[in-house]
């Protein structure tokens, strides 16, 4: 990683960068340039910096590998970013607040107008668009700090934000680099939610999120604020044996006319996918990341455009090694796709869907920061997860805010009488839960007893409603969101015929990995009612 002083703006920033030599107008239906080595590192090509052979550019669509000098060559036009895929073993360029200047905008007479900040015109297209890279070391074993929807939308919530969750993982705790995963904040707050990342101090990249588009007729056009701020809505890089796309999957407006928007994929953007992974190994690890779940984990009219997930899966036949990410539920969520829905390979593809820093979007009582707790709709704690990538495979993990350690809540009554027939339950919410995991518990040490994974209502969610509900005085804050019914629930009936006194319920969690969690509670044996 290198810091290179930002300029105005990215696109000013990057034109400076690709252009040595002074602009020359001519026919713009090619852009062409060098990937090459910085090795002083002041982003310009030096007569004794060599090029870089076989690295991939692309202008959104098309993408073009190097040649052995490190020469590109791409059809042009006057509405497209041009950017360089970051091979392994190198970096790009950050700025102040650690954005990867990775791409070159070229809109010649700018953003159209929409009353919200866009591009600025950018002139001609500069004689030599090139792409400055730095060799570093990259382990194959590495790790990526991912939030799901910061949506600080007001500056009240972006301070939340900040607090709770920014200066919780400063220095980014062994993370290689940090990405979010779409509804960033208000786009007119979108400098104050850079600025906040920034001080992370590692490379970040960013997703478009429903609430971060432009309003408009034309889909392609609600990027423009977007791409002002954060560069292209759908690119690639590599570390280490992973391959990250990362893609545009809101679509804005809904074709049905039902919505405002719907998940799904332009033919421009599998068009770029198609073209990426011609030049992806099989044996890559590839790892899609975007806003919009390509699963409906909620019930209700459909969140996708039907077939636009099975186009995206036929373009990954091959790839025996992949994982998605998305945000938008609010809620912490797994799906396995099979061969039976559309998988073209062998084994499932994992889908995971890991919940939002901005929980419940900053509602809810005061937690450990005195911000609100924000407990998501499924029970979840508002916080992030680290993903950890080992060559080809991959684990994961939910950090919730303001207690890393708290992997399950554990719901059972404090007092149980001493009877045959009770119908008391015991209900754990394991976070980070999936359909593939288990849970188990046991009393005072004794046997393991399975518990059934049983999605409803998380019980403490329903306590923090009927404590406001039943309140004498207004609390603090804004009253919880409607529960939701959570998919990482187990259930079982409440042990009653055990000694009167005092004991003790362990709870362990295994997961699909193999990775085991624990946690436990006490409760007392009572006399029953005579």
């Amino acid at each position: 990683m290198y810091m290179i002083k930002p300029m105005i703006c990215a696109f000013t920033f990057l034109m400076v960068l690709a252009t040595p030599f002074p602009f020359k107008a001519y026919a713009q239906d090619k852009v062409s340039g060098y990937v090459f080595e910085d090795l002083d590192r002041n982003g310009k090509r030096g007569q004794n910096e060599k090029g870089l052979a076989a690295v991939s550019v692309t202008n959104g669509q098309e993408v073009s590998q190097t040649d052995e000098t490190g020469k590109y060559i791409l059809p042009a036009s006057n509405d497209m970013i041009v950017s360089v895929i970051k091979p392994s073993g190198f970096a790009v360029p950050v700025n102040d607040h650690f954005q990867p200047q990775f791409y070159y905008i070229h809109k010649p007479g700018g953003s159209p107008e929409t009353g919200e900040k866009g591009v600025a015109p950018t002139g001609d297209l500069p004689t030599s668009v090139d792409f400055p890279l730095i060799s570093q070391k990259e382990e194959s074993d590495f790790s990526v700090l991912v939030f799901g929807d910061p949506q600080a939308d007001d500056l009240v919530n972006a301070g939340y934000f900040e607090k709770a969750i920014v200066d919780e993982v400063i220095g980014g705790r062994g993370a290689a680099f940090g990405i979010s995963l779409g509804d960033l904040g208000a786009r007119h707050l979108f400098p104050k939610y850079i600025a906040s990342i920034g001080k992370i101090g590692i490379p970040w990249y960013n997703i478009l999120g429903n609430h971060d588009m432009n309003p408009g007729d034309t889909d392609k056009l609600t990027d423009e604020t977007y791409e002002a701020s954060f560069g292209p809505a759908n690119y690639a890089f590599n570390y280490g044996n992973a391959h990250f796309i990362v893609l545009d999957d809101v679509i804005s407006p809904d074709p049905n006319g039902r919505r405002s928007y719907i998940g799904g994929f332009r033919d421009d953007i599998l068009t770029f996918v198609k073209n990426d992974l011609k030049y992806v190994p099989k044996d890559k690890l590839v790892v899609l990341a975007f806003h919009i779940p390509i699963y409906e984990f909620e019930k209700g009219p459909d969140q996708f455009i039907q077939g636009d997930r099975e186009k995206l899966f036929g373009l990954l036949q091959g790839y025996d090694h992949s994982l998605s990410l998305s945000g938008h539920t609010h809620s912490e969520n797994h799906h396995f796709f099979t061969p039976e829905e559309g998988w073209p390979n062998a084994g499932f593809h994992h889908h995971y869907n890991p919940g939002a820093t901005s929980g419940s979007i900053y509602i809810g009582p005061k937690d450990s920061y005195g911000t609100p707790s924000s407990i998501m709709r499924d029970g979840t704690p508002k916080g992030y997860a680290f993903l950890n990538i080992t060559a080809n495979s991959y684990s994961y993990e939910y950090m919730p805010s303001g207690n890393n350690n708290w992997k399950m809540s554990v719901h059972l009554p404090k007092i149980v009488p001493q009877t045959k027939k009770y119908r008391g339950e015991v209900s754990v919410n394991f976070f980070q839960g999936s359909p593939r995991d288990s849970i188990k518990y046991r009393i005072d040490e004794g046997e393991w007893k399975t518990l059934e994974r049983s999605p409803e209502y998380d019980k403490f969610l329903l306590d923090i409603h009927y404590e406001w509900d039943h309140a004498e005085e207004l609390p603090w804050g804004i009253r919880p969101s409607t529960p939701l019914i959570s998919s990482h629930i187990w259930r079982g009936r409440m042990p009653s015929d055990l000694p009167l006194g005092d004991h003790t319920l362990e709870v362990m969690a295994t997961d699909w990995l193999g990775r085991t969690y624990r946690s436990s509670r006490t409760f007392k044996i009572v006399p029953d009612h005579k």
